[in-house]
């Protein structure tokens, strides 16, 4: 087990660095198209005085040579920002001049909320829809969870939200607190925007919503890795037993169709960020995504290159994550 997560941590710094380097070097490739970012810091009406230039290109890493020839990858640019990564030190904004660190202690937060019920919802309901439809399979029951599904998963995620935002959320907030309160959970939950006052209440909605990314696909993969362990022997043999049908359901079937499980979650994770750049956008919720977009934007390459480094780093740990569930779940993996 000890060599099978060795060789899977190596992998997964080697994708990290390859990701990273291609990040760093469309942002070199982007300055030396587009121009030199720094000029953006004097608001393009007139031209700067070189010395103030100098000074801004050194202190945002653009005073190298390299960002004025077209595909030069800027190597050294890339193993300072190493460097600087490693020591926690993120750089600044090159509108208002702000730390990134901090910015990332405010919006990191905010995501991870968001993640944290949308893996929720896309895992709970979707065992509990694939279970039911595979317990009835060719029957109406499975015909309706495997159509609702995929209806479901056919309705753009940014369409719900805003039938969510524009048709739902403010009557049912209105109804909430006319029974509850206003500063009550249920007078919360339903509101149309983030409150940074309530984070983890405002967050569960539209949690919920990115949570159906991925549904239709993640239950028919329950349902057919359940249909397959339904009629294996060791099923057969508990039925002959007596055992109670639930029984059977959870501590055979269930227990035993857990791989394609992890494997839909960890392949729809990069779905779920994408997901999560419109949610943040719509709900106003100052997470990763909304940053990244906002950053773009306004020009900011370093600030554009931290939030995608951010992100490559949660889908290469969830990645590791898996292949480690992998082996947990069946011994057989790690040997091969």
């Amino acid at each position: 087990m000890g060599r099978y997560v060795i060789r899977r941590l190596l992998q997964a710094f080697l994708t990290l660095g390859i990701v990273l380097f291609l990040l760093h070097y469309l942002m070199a490739l982007s300055v030396q198209i587009r121009g030199n970012p720094a000029l953006l810091f004097f608001g393009g009406e007139r031209a700067p005085d070189p010395a103030m230039l100098a000074q801004i290109e050194r202190l945002y890493g653009l005073d190298s040579p390299c960002y004025e020839r077209v595909g030069d990858p800027c190597v050294l640019p890339f193993i300072d920002r190493l460097q600087n990564f490693v020591q926690g030190d993120f750089g600044t904004t090159l509108n208002g001049n702000r730390d990134v660190a901090d910015l990332l202690a405010i919006f990191i937060p905010n995501t991870l909320r968001l993640f944290v019920f949308s893996v929720i919802t896309l895992v709970v309901v979707s065992m509990v829809l694939g279970t039911w439809a595979a317990r009835h399979r060719g029957k109406f029951v499975d015909h309706a969870v495997r159509g609702t599904t995929i209806l479901a998963d056919s309705v753009p995620v940014f369409l719900i939200l805003l039938s969510y935002v524009y048709i739902l959320a403010v009557p049912l907030t209105r109804w909430a607190r006319g029974i509850w309160g206003s500063d009550s959970f249920m007078g919360q939950l339903f509101r149309p925007s983030y409150n940074p006052d309530y984070p983890w209440v405002t967050i569960i909605i539209p949690g919920i919503i990115v949570g159906t990314v991925g549904l239709a696909t993640l239950t028919r993969l329950i349902r057919a890795a359940q249909l397959e362990n339904l009629g294996s022997d060791f099923v057969r043999t508990a039925n002959a037993k007596g055992l109670k049908p639930m029984r059977i359901t959870i501590v055979h079937v269930i227990r035993n169709s857990m791989i394609p499980v992890v494997t839909g979650v960890g392949f729809l994770f990069a779905f779920m960020l994408s997901g999560a750049v419109l949610t943040e956008g719509i709900m106003g919720i100052p997470g990763m995504g909304r940053m990244i977009f906002q950053a773009v934007q306004r020009q900011e390459g370093n600030l554009v290159i931290v939030g995608l480094t951010v992100s490559a780093f949660v889908v290469v740990f969830v990645s590791l994550i898996v292949d480690l569930l992998y082996a947990a779940l069946d011994p057989r993996i790690r040997y091969e």
